[in-house]
């Protein structure tokens, strides 16, 4: 039986959980009034709530579901429950001895992927346990992925007529990080600027109906990487673009950053330059995503055998 740990990076299932929620992701600092604030009312008007820990438990039994019985799936959140280095426990309980860890972000980053390898890592220092992990780095060229993003772009283009699809314009968007990170040789940026060029190519977009933009930057005074989103949309304007569909390839789950950033913060400021934004549903759990996850898992199991 080979383990399988998928991790995410977890969210508040209540806006009573968001202060909890906040003091982790901040290792206990304090949160700032007005930005505890903001973040509730974010929250507040994508529900109340992030579908985070549901759709991503949608993901892993659909991963279980494909791997077959030789595999056994867990859940690990990095940010709230089921904490990773909880879960990690568990598998030791459960005699689990090779497994493969899979963080659900395409892109890897010393700030993100290895952070959640760095959990796994305690896990099995505070249980006492051993596990021969292999992990998936990262997968931001694997072709599932990049074939269920393309049937997003086409998805998202052909909500304008025929005669008008031609003046549509794609950009395409991954969470922003402290532009210190990139310039230290982090391979983060130039992954997805590969995966955007990958899935345009794949979609059929030429180099002028595509754009590329991080988004959800962090409250901290550091720079962090642009073009922002928000800016990028008033520079589009600027140039006489006034029909976009958004294409966050840095995310592969419904959760804030994307019913939020995107579906609220940035559709307002398209329609206050007259321009209509629309974007496809996150890839969650589409059969051809997941399909794509389950090569990664077979491929790093072979390695571990």
């Amino acid at each position: 039986m080979i383990g399988v740990l998928v991790m995410a990076y977890g969210g508040p299932a209540s806006l009573d959980e968001i202060p909890g929620y906040l003091a982790d992701i901040r290792h206990g600092r304090t949160t700032p009034r007005a930005v505890l604030d903001e973040i509730t009312e974010n929250y507040r008007a994508i529900g109340g709530a992030s579908p985070l820990l549901e759709v991503t438990r949608r993901q892993v039994d659909a991963l279980a579901a494909e791997l077959g019985e030789d595999y056994r799936c867990y859940l690990g959140m990095r940010h709230w429950a089921p904490w990773i280095e909880d879960v990690v426990g568990q598998m030791v309980d459960d005699g689990i001895e090779r497994a493969v860890s899979l963080v659900l972000a395409p892109h890897f980053s010393a700030l993100s992927v290895a952070k959640y390898q760095q959990k796994v890592a305690d896990g099995l220092e505070l249980s006492r346990g051993r596990i021969d992990f292999e992990h998936v780095a990262s997968y931001h060229a694997a072709i599932g992925l990049l074939e269920a993003f393309a049937s997003r772009v086409e998805d998202g283009v052909a909500r304008w007529p025929d005669e008008q699809r031609d003046r549509v314009h794609v950009i395409f968007s991954a969470h922003s990080l402290p532009q210190r990170v990139l310039d230290s040789g982090d391979p983060y940026g130039e992954q997805c600027l590969e995966t955007a060029r990958l899935v345009a190519a794949r979609a059929g977009l030429p180099d002028d109906r595509w754009s590329w933009a991080f988004q959800s930057a962090g409250r901290t005074p550091e720079p962090w990487a642009g073009p922002d989103l928000g800016e990028h949309l008033h520079e589009l304007a600027a140039s006489g673009v006034r029909d976009v569909v958004s294409i966050p390839v840095g995310f592969v789950s419904d959760h804030v950053e994307i019913l939020f950033d995107i579906d609220h913060r940035a559709r307002e400021i398209a329609a206050g330059l007259g321009m209509r934004l629309e974007r496809p549903p996150a890839l969650n759990d589409d059969p051809v995503f997941i399909g794509a996850l389950a090569e990664l898992v077979r491929a790093r199991a072979q390695v571990a055998a």
